[in-house]
């Protein structure tokens, strides 16, 4: 278990852990010279069952308030140090207003110094800070008096503390994604890289892979030390130190990196979150902000009233961040000088528009109060498709806990994209209308493919969803395919007896390279010219032949040869030209440039310039 102090300068935070585990944390020269602690120390305290009790000692001046910040990052119980003599100073409050705002869930009181003041004032001290703690949500925090100089009250807090140690159960975050904020990295000679932070969430064993953000590289875990000893992993609340190795430098790491479970899907520019506020946050108000062992400015964008319940804002960030949902951040005022408010993430994207619109706060109203996984997830679907990957990340959910989720809910899944069974039936609609227009519009056509059905009813959805919706379709019968096309099942032609032995004369003619106009075809067979154009009109609603341009027509089969040709020329060469066609063929190039302007107009192809581009270099199939 991990402990990390908190209160005033010189109150004797630092002695007192030097008590209990022997070590003193000071460790920087200009430390031991001030008698006061600057930057993060550490301590473990060795247990008999082999484990060890932790403690960070973090800086009680003003001045070096971005370092204690740095330390509590993950910590789930502090220990307040308040001197008997001098009582609750600044700095004892403004630490116990972050600790809150960080989200710290336990507390224990420790009165040092005692040896320096009588009853009367121990009982006075005591009183005060009893009842500022009830005002900040502690009510119960168990309280201690003692003294570093005659031992009064150490045996008593060092029972306590194993105790917690021992009661203390699994942490809540194991089912999360690893994710450790560094807050300090050095070499060792012989071994290499080492940074050490606290695991907010997750496993890491030796062997295994994590992300670097600052040097955005892949390293791999040579050893591991969880709480000063040495461990074959660490998990989410542990005191980590740990040896990488992989392509990278000690220069490419920073205090405020992060040791990521996997490459992190997006960076942080603008967060929507939940403020909690100690003084007034003005709208668009700079601000420093603080997270993990990070330390950046940004804006705050108020999204409604200061007063209202809960308090939207959208914050703007001078410097992306790595963050995920329900992370919390510090607010302080633009001079680094009083703390304004704690922010807690619950969206890592904000929308350009209608961010501030009734239905889309009252969303995040709902958001806010929810911290059940399967009910948040849910909320997630009325908003659209879900991108599975984005969500969680955002959620810094394992594969099998996204799993777990997906199979309690009725939504259409697809690769990295879900759809509510709601939503999912509203875009089936969507198709359904769109093909029937398209078959009432274009009576001459049998009907569409399936990705200009897609680009034409559903333009912003995931090309996956989008054709397991129509597969749907096809296999309940709703829609018909018929050698590629899609098209309602009523829309369907037949020749009569005169029609069809007009198709079985014309057909062996429709197998050349060169495209039949249907006054050549009436010549050629001996039929009036309104005839065959009846005819010719019918075999392309049945899809059995398709006109390039008005009156003139190929074969199906003519068609996907060309579209085959077409696509492997753009595979191999990126782009093909009226003269390439013209000479794959061997005919003119007239009527090369209008099947290629056919193919563009199908949606097939794309012009650019002279040049035809395949829209969808994916596997080409008749």
């Amino acid at each position: 278990m991990i402990f990390a102090t908190a209160g005033h300068v010189d109150h004797g935070k630092t002695s007192l852990i030097q008590l209990i585990t022997g070590i003193n944390t000071a460790h920087l020269p200009e430390e031991k010279k001030r008698g006061m602690t600057i930057d993060l120390g550490y301590a473990y305290w060795p247990q008999c069952d082999g484990s060890a009790i932790g403690f960070i000692d973090v800086p009680g001046h003003e001045k070096f308030l971005a370092n204690m910040l740095a330390g509590i990052g993950g910590i789930n119980h502090a220990l307040l140090v308040v001197a008997c003599d001098d009582g609750v100073m600044a700095q004892t409050l403004e630490h116990l207003s972050i600790l809150r705002l960080a989200g710290c869930q336990d507390l224990t009181v420790i009165l040092t110094k005692a040896d320096r003041a009588d009853d009367l004032r121990i009982e006075q001290v005591a009183e005060q800070v009893k009842a500022e703690l009830s005002q900040q949500g502690w009510p119960n925090a168990t309280l201690f008096i003692t003294s570093t100089l005659d031992g009064r009250g150490i045996d008593a807090l060092r029972e306590y503390l194993q105790q917690l140690h021992q009661q203390s159960g699994t942490h809540e975050n194991l089912q999360r994604r690893f994710r450790l904020a560094i807050d300090r990295v050095f070499h060792v000679k012989g071994a290499g890289i080492v940074v050490t932070g606290t695991a907010l969430a997750g496993q890491v064993q030796v062997g295994g892979s994590l992300w670097v953000t600052g040097a955005d590289k892949q390293v791999r875990v040579r050893g591991i030390h969880r709480q000063n000893q040495p461990a074959d992993f660490a998990q989410a609340g542990d005191r980590v130190a740990l040896n990488l190795s992989g392509d990278i430098d000690k220069e490419d790491i920073t205090r405020g990196d992060w040791l990521l479970a996997e490459k992190p899907a997006f960076i942080a520019n603008r967060v929507i979150v939940e403020l909690e506020c100690d003084s007034l946050i003005k709208h668009w108000q700079p601000v420093h902000l603080y997270h993990g062992a990070s330390h950046i400015t940004g804006r705050v964008s108020l999204l409604v009233e200061q007063g209202e319940t809960p308090v939207l804002a959208e914050l703007i960030l001078d410097t992306p961040l790595w963050l995920a949902d329900n992370d919390r951040l510090i607010i302080r005022d633009i001079s680094a000088r009083q703390t304004l408010g704690g922010a807690r993430v619950l969206r890592l994207t904000s929308p350009r528009r209608g961010k501030r619109l009734p239905e889309f706060l009252d969303w995040l109203a709902l958001l806010s109060k929810e911290d059940d996984e399967l009910t948040h997830f849910k909320l997630q679907l009325p908003q659209g498709e879900l991108n599975l990957q984005d969500y969680g990340w955002a959620r810094q959910l394992t594969g099998d806990a996204l799993e777990n989720i997906l199979v309690q809910t009725d939504a259409e899944h697809v690769g990295n994209s879900v759809l509510s069974a709601f939503k999912a039936q509203t875009a089936k609609d969507r198709l359904i209308q769109t093909l029937e227009k398209f078959n009432e519009v274009h009576s001459d056509q049998i009907g569409v493919g399936k990705a200009r059905l897609k680009r034409m009813a559903l333009p912003s959805m995931s090309d996956a969803l989008v054709f397991k919706l129509i597969n749907d379709l096809i296999e309940n019968g709703t829609i018909k395919q018929t050698r590629g096309w899609l098209h309602m099942p009523q829309h369907g032609l037949i020749f009569d007896a005169q029609q069809e032995v007009i198709w079985q004369q014309i057909f062996p003619l429709l197998t050349r390279n060169e495209a039949w106009w249907v006054r050549d075809l009436a010549v050629e067979t001996g039929h009036e010219e309104e005839a065959m154009r009846r005819v010719l009109k019918k075999a392309a609603q049945m899809g059995l032949i398709t006109a390039i341009v008005r009156d003139r027509y190929y074969s199906h089969e003519q068609i996907n040869h060309f579209a085959s040709l077409i696509h492997r020329h753009c595979l191999e060469n990126d782009v093909i030209f009226a003269a390439d066609f013209r000479n794959e063929l061997g005919i003119g190039r007239k009527l090369a440039i209008q099947i290629l302007e056919f193919f563009d107009k199908s949606g097939f192809t794309r012009r650019k310039g002279d040049g035809h581009y395949l829209r969808d270099k994916g596997i080409f199939v008749e």
